[in-house]
């Protein structure tokens, strides 16, 4: 059993790494448009204080921590030639704290303002159409 907490282990630190050697990617001159684009991404998302899904709704907020963040690391890490990534993660490693994303905050509140803008049209015209 303790192996399989060690492996969990390395991997959320493995995650939490590559989060970071994103940001740092994403920044650099020598990475490739389409990879800068998707690392950005990544990494806005995975280090913006705020959760697309939040963790307490059961099962789906985790899904974000557990299953998106993971992939597009994945693809973004994919786009990135392996010395820069190389590079990039050494970086990471060095670095003491982790950054925080105020674009990727400001892109999850506003997906959230969106989808309740939506939610709220949504709404109005049901009961509007009801009460005519």
């Amino acid at each position: 059993m303790s192996t399989f907490i060690d492996r969990a282990k390395r991997w959320s630190r493995g995650i939490k790494r590559d989060v970071v050697a994103l940001w740092i990617a994403a920044r650099d001159q020598r990475t490739p448009i389409i990879a800068k684009v998707a690392a950005a991404c990544v990494a806005a998302y995975a280090l913006s204080p705020v959760d697309l899904i939040p963790d307490f709704i059961p099962i789906l907020g985790y899904l974000d921590d557990l299953l998106i963040v993971p992939l597009g690391i994945l693809l973004a890490v994919r786009l990135i030639p392996a010395p820069l990534m190389i590079e990039f993660r050494v970086e990471a490693s060095q670095r003491e704290g982790k950054p925080i994303s105020r674009i990727g905050l400001a892109a999850v509140v506003l997906l959230w303002v969106l989808g309740a803008s939506l939610v709220g049209r949504w709404a109005w015209t049901a009961l509007a159409s009801k009460c005519a």
